[in-house]
């Protein structure tokens, strides 16, 4: 049987190892944190949003960007200090600019396929994660936003996704809890929420049934391809080093993917853009009854909303552009506070989680998802803000190309979809 190690434990590293089980496959999964899910798939937004298919790469970011560059609590903050990762990250983020369009179309078609494949595996398996089946509403305070959502809406209908206007009135039938004024809103009814952390432990449970090998705590510090063996070295606490040997391995490392893609003669520049959430205990009655059930997205403060269960509330957003930082700042957790007080005041802030994350964001905002120079290396990475969105269908695109090399000469690979690619 043909052996495969797969580099991470997050949402990506799970789907694509239960995707590679499903296939036959012989799975090792090296993972190392004590347990599965415990980075940037810990407290997401929870959205499963086809509707947040735009990509970032649009004229109107890089002016955003220079706008905000000063202001401790804008929804988009970038470090001026300058590094050649940064540097070279936004000189390919610029030259994507053209792509806008296809690339925005193609994530709509990614993200609608991608739910069949999670609610089909959390049925099957009986996976529990507070899935919640009530639309995502998008929200615009400024007719100039709304406008734009207007266009993003073309391009999401191309790429398959039916998405309507309401007016202040339907937003507010939609969503009785949410307070202040708004020039009106985009509403997605296809689209869903659900806690990430408990879908990917559920996975990685149901992947362990079907075989998968999950080796936690361990701290990879090498990887090799010989062409024929996929080598991977870890570090034990004591400081020996202990090397496994595979047929094949992918590489679904998070930020971290660069790195190993560059051990194995490969270039994958993900940046480590961090993110930030709050999870608000419902601890009362009153706050459970004043808290939203549908899914929001504030366009203006690039917040998102789900609600997990009854008794919590979960809010995140705004990119940070600051390297390999996960320190969880006073001053980027307020707003987000403050967002809850304003658009939720029935809704008490007393009790509530923070939390920070680097999501891996290529620089063209599509997952490098596909084969490496040697034959036996694939790469399923590089999702950005749509990790959890995207993750069931590119594990399953991956366990197909790998299949297709494994059994077959090595070739380059053409990839069906437009926007993904091999390295």
């Amino acid at each position: 049987m043909t052996t495969l190690a797969i580099i991470g434990g997050g949402i990506t590293g799970v789907t694509t190892a239960y995707a590679l089980a499903k296939r036959g496959y012989s799975v090792t999964l090296f993972e190392r944190q004590r347990y599965a899910a415990m980075e940037t798939s810990f407290a997401n937004g929870g959205q499963l949003s086809a509707s947040n298919a735009e990509v970032w790469t649009h004229p109107s970011t890089l002016i955003k960007g220079l706008k905000w560059m000063l202001k401790s609590d804008a929804p988009l903050l970038v470090n001026p200090k300058p590094s050649w990762h940064k540097l070279s990250w936004f000189a390919e983020f610029i030259a994507s600019i053209p792509q806008y369009e296809r690339n925005t179309i193609e994530t709509t078609r990614l993200a609608i396929e991608a739910r069949k494949h999670l609610f089909a595996w959390a049925q099957e398996e009986g996976i529990d994660f507070d899935l919640k089946k009530e639309g995502i509403l998008h929200i615009y305070r400024q007719k100039s936003g709304f406008e734009h959502a207007g266009r993003v809406s073309k391009l999401l209908a191309l790429g398959g996704l039916p998405r309507r206007a309401v007016t202040l009135e339907e937003m507010r039938t939609i969503e009785p809890t949410l307070a202040g004024d708004y020039y009106g809103g985009y509403f997605t009814e296809s689209d869903s929420t659900g806690d990430i952390h408990k879908f990917t432990n559920g996975l990685a449970a149901a992947a362990q049934r079907l075989g998968v090998n999950i080796l936690y705590g361990q701290n990879v510090s090498g990887v090799k391809s010989t062409g024929t063996q996929a080598l991977v070295s870890v570090t034990q606490d004591d400081g020996a080093v202990t090397q496994h040997s595979f047929d094949a391995m992918v590489v679904c490392a998070g930020t971290a993917s660069r790195e190993f893609a560059s051990q194995l003669g490969d270039r994958v520049n993900v940046y480590p853009v961090k993110g930030y959430s709050i999870t608000v205990n419902l601890n009362d009655e009153v706050s459970q009854q004043g808290a939203p059930q549908v899914s929001l997205l504030d366009d203006e403060t690039k917040l998102v909303t789900s609600r997990l269960g009854v008794d919590r509330f979960r809010v995140a957003g705004t990119a940070e552009f600051n390297g390999i930082n996960r320190d969880i700042r006073a001053d980027r957790i307020k707003p987000l506070v403050d967002w809850v007080n304003q658009c939720f005041p029935k809704v008490s802030t007393r009790s509530v989680v923070p939390w920070a994350g680097l999501r891996p964001m290529m620089p063209n905002m599509m997952p490098r998802v596909g084969r490496g120079k040697a034959a036996n290396v694939f790469y399923n990475t590089g999702h950005g803000h749509l990790g959890w969105t995207l993750s069931a269908v590119t594990a399953d695109m991956v366990a197909g190309v790998v299949a297709q090399n494994l059994h077959a000469p090595a070739r380059p690979l053409v990839m069906p979809q437009a926007g993904l690619r091999s390295i």
